[in-house]
C-alpha cells in the first residue's frame, strides 16, 4: 500500500501542469511552450488520414488535411491563440504578441477585442500613432479608454489626455492607470495617494507597495522607500523589479558597490554585463560601476530603458564628449527634471565650446525653467539649476544665494565646490574665494586643477586681489612655456594694475611686450613703472626694487624710457638708493 502511495504521488509530480497554472505562476515561456505543443499535436492529429465518425454516426475514410475544422474546434483553437498572445505580451515579446493576433484577424476573427489587444501592443513597441488607429478599431470600453488615455500623453496631446480622463471610473484598473500617468508627468505624490487608497481598499494587492516605494524613491526619500520594500521582499525575495528598486536606494544612500550587491541574485548567472538578461538589471549595473562598458551596453537600450539615453549622455559629458552628448538630446523634448537638466548641460558645453550666445541663451532658459517652477523651487537640484542660470546671467550676487541654501548637501563635492569658489571669486569676495580655492588646490583633485588653467586664473586673481601678487606671479612660472600663459599674462598685467601691485603688473606687461610689441603694452608697463615708482618714494615698496625696474624700461625702445629713467636715477642718487 505504501508502495502505491508513493508511487502513485511520484506520477502526479510528473503530470503536465495546465495552462492555468502557467498562468498563475506567470510562467509565461512555459504556457507559450505548452500552447503550441498542444497546437502541433492538434494540428498533427487533424492532418492524419484514417477513419472517422461522421455526422450519421457511420464511418468514414478522411484523407489528411481533407477537413475542415468544426465550429468547435475553430473555437477551441482561436481561444489557444488568444491565449499564446496573452502570454507573449506579459512576457515581453510583443512583436510575437502582435503576430498572433495579426493571424487571428486573417483566420477570419471578428473579435473586436483583437484591435485593442494589437494596440497595446504597438504602444508597447513605441508606436504610438499606428496604436492609437487600432485602438480606434477595436470596441470601445474602460481597457480602449486606458491605452487612448496613455496614447495622448505619450504624445503630448492635452486635450485628448482630458477627454479620456473623464472617462474614467472608480475602479480599480481605471484608478491605478490614472496613477501611473500622474507618475509619468511626475506627479508622484498624487500617484502615492491613489496607490495607498487603493491598498486600504485591497490589502492583498501586495506588489502596490511597490509601486508607492518606486513614487518615494523618486520624491528622494530613500530610507522610507527602503523600509516599504522590505516587507514586500520577505514574501517575495526574487522580484526582479523589487530587487532593483532596492539596489537604487542603496546606490543614492551609499554607493556603487551597496547596490551592486543588492542585485546579486539577478546577476550570479550571467558570467559579464552583458550576458544579463534583464535590460533594467543589465543598464543599472553600468550606472552602478560608474559608466563600465556604457559605450556597448548603453545604445541599444535607448528608447528600450527610460533612463539609458540620460546616462548615456552623462557619460559622454564626463569624458568631455560634449557633442556626442547634445547630439543625444538635441531631439528630445523634456518632460523630467533630468531632461531639462541635460538639455540645459549639454547647451551650455556646447556654448562654452563654440563661445555660441544662443546655445548659452538656450541653456538660461532651461536652467530657469526647472528651477522656477512649482514643483523643483525648493529642491536642491531646482536651486543648482537657478545658480547655473545666473552664472550664465553673470548675476553672481544671486548665484551665492542659491549655493548658499544648498551647500550642507554638498559637503566633499570638489565639483559644486569648484563652482562655490568662483561664484565667490566672481562676486568680488575674494577673501572667502581664495581659501576655499586652496582647499581644493590641496585635495584629491590637486592633479586635474595643476593643469585646469581656468581654476588658476581664478586662484591667480583672487591672490592679487588678496595683497599675494608674488604668489599669483609663481602661478604663472610654473605654466611659462604653454599656451594658456598668454592669456595668465594678461589676467596678471591688468590686475595687478588695478590692485597696486605695480611690480608685477610691470613684469607681466614687460614679458607681454617681449612676446607681442603691442603699443597698449607699452602704455600699461609704462604706468606700472611710473606706479611703482611712486610707491618706493611713498616708502610703501622697497628703494632697492628700482633697480628692476629700470631693467625692466631698458628693455623697451620708446624713446620715453630715456626720460623715465633719468628722473628715477636723480631720485636715487638724491635718496643714496644704487641702481
Amino acid at each position: 500500500m505504501a508502495f502505491a502511495a508513493a508511487r502513485k504521488k511520484e506520477m502526479k509530480k510528473k503530470e503536465a501542469p495546465d495552462l492555468m497554472s502557467l498562468l498563475n505562476a506567470r510562467d509565461y515561456t512555459g504556457a507559450m511552450t505548452l500552447i503550441e505543443f498542444e497546437r502541433k499535436m492538434f494540428m498533427d492529429k487533424k492532418q492524419a488520414s484514417g477513419w472517422r465518425a461522421g455526422a450519421n454516426g457511420e464511418y468514414e475514410w478522411v484523407e489528411g488535411g481533407s477537413s475542415a475544422l468544426t465550429g468547435e474546434e475553430a473555437k477551441q483553437d482561436e481561444e489557444r491563440r488568444l491565449w499564446l498572445a496573452y502570454a507573449a505580451f506579459h512576457l515581453g515579446d510583443y512583436g510575437k504578441a502582435l503576430d498572433a493576433y495579426q493571424n487571428l484577424l486573417d483566420s477570419g476573427s471578428h473579435d473586436p477585442m483583437i484591435h485593442v489587444f494589437m494596440a497595446c501592443c504597438l504602444e508597447r513597441m513605441q508606436m504610438h500613432q499606428e496604436a492609437e488607429e487600432r485602438a480606434r478599431k477595436g470596441a470601445p470600453g474602460p481597457l480602449q479608454n486606458r491605452l487612448l488615455f496613455h496614447l495622448a500623453h505619450r504624445m503630448n496631446d492635452e486635450a485628448k489626455l482630458m477627454a479620456h480622463h473623464q472617462k474614467l471610473a472608480d475602479t480599480t484598473l481605471d484608478q491605478l492607470s490614472l496613477a501611473s500617468i500622474h507618475f509619468l508627468r511626475n506627479h508622484y505624490q498624487e500617484a502615492t495617494d491613489i496607490y495607498k487608497r487603493l491598498l486600504l481598499e485591497n490589502r492583498d494587492f501586495t506588489a502596490l507597495n511597490v509601486y508607492v516605494a518606486l513614487c518615494y524613491y523618486k520624491l528622494d526619500y530613500y530610507d522610507v522607500s527602503l523600509e516599504i520594500l522590505a516587507a514586500y521582499l520577505q514574501a517575495h525575495p526574487d522580484s526582479a523589479l523589487a530587487l532593483n528598486l532596492k539596489a537604487c536606494n542603496q546606490f543614492r544612500l551609499y554607493d556603487g558597490k551597496a547596490a551592486e550587491a543588492e542585485l546579486a541574485p539577478l546577476t550570479k548567472e550571467a558570467v559579464s554585463v552583458d550576458k544579463i538578461k534583464s535590460n533594467l538589471v543589465r543598464h543599472n549595473m553600468v550606472v552602478f560601476q560608474n559608466g563600465e562598458r556604457a559605450l556597448q551596453i548603453l545604445p541599444p537600450l535607448v528608447g528600450v530603458v527610460p533612463e539609458a539615453r540620460l546616462n548615456l549622455v552623462i557619460y559622454h559629458m564626463h569624458h568631455g564628449e560634449v557633442q556626442e552628448a547634445f547630439e543625444l538630446m538635441k531631439d528630445v523634448e523634456p518632460a523630467s527634471p533630468s531632461e531639462y537638466i541635460l538639455k540645459g548641460v549639454t547647451n551650455l558645453a556646447v556654448g562654452q565650446a563654440m563661445d555660441s550666445r544662443e546655445h548659452l541663451k538656450v541653456a538660461q532658459q532651461y536652467f530657469q525653467l526647472l528651477g522656477a517652477s512649482a514643483s523643483e523651487c525648493d529642491t536642491i537640484p531646482g536651486r543648482q539649476c537657478m545658480a547655473s542660470c545666473f552664472f550664465i546671467l553673470r548675476q553672481f550676487d544671486d548665484v551665492l544665494i542659491y549655493l548658499n541654501s544648498v551647500e550642507a548637501y554638498f559637503p566633499s563635492d570638489p565639483t559644486f565646490l569648484y563652482n562655490f569658489a568662483i561664484a565667490k571669486a566672481a562676486a568680488g569676495k575674494y577673501k572667502e574665494a581664495e581659501p576655499a580655492l586652496l582647499a581644493l588646490q590641496s585635495g584629491s583633485s590637486a592633479e586635474d586643477l595643476a593643469k585646469d588653467y581656468i581654476f588658476q586664473m581664478w586662484l591667480a586673481r583672487c591672490l592679487v586681489m588678496n595683497g599675494k601678487a608674488r604668489e599669483a606671479w609663481e602661478i604663472y612660472l610654473k605654466m611659462e612655456g604653454t599656451q594658456e600663459s598668454f592669456a595668465m599674462l594678461q589676467l596678471l598685467a591688468n590686475d595687478c594694475y588695478r590692485a597696486g601691485a605695480f611690480l608685477y603688473a610691470a613684469k607681466a606687461f614687460d614679458t607681454l611686450e617681449r612676446l607681442d610689441p603691442n603699443p597698449e603694452y607699452w602704455d600699461g608697463k609704462r604706468g606700472a613703472c611710473v606706479g611703482h615708482f611712486q610707491k618706493v618714494i611713498a616708502m610703501q615698496e622697497q628703494k632697492n626694487s628700482l633697480r628692476e625696474i629700470l631693467g625692466m624700461l631698458k628693455s623697451s625702445r620708446n624713446p620715453q624710457v630715456e626720460y623715465l629713467a633719468r628722473v628715477m636715477k636723480k631720485w636715487a642718487r638724491e635718496n643714496g638708493v644704487s641702481v
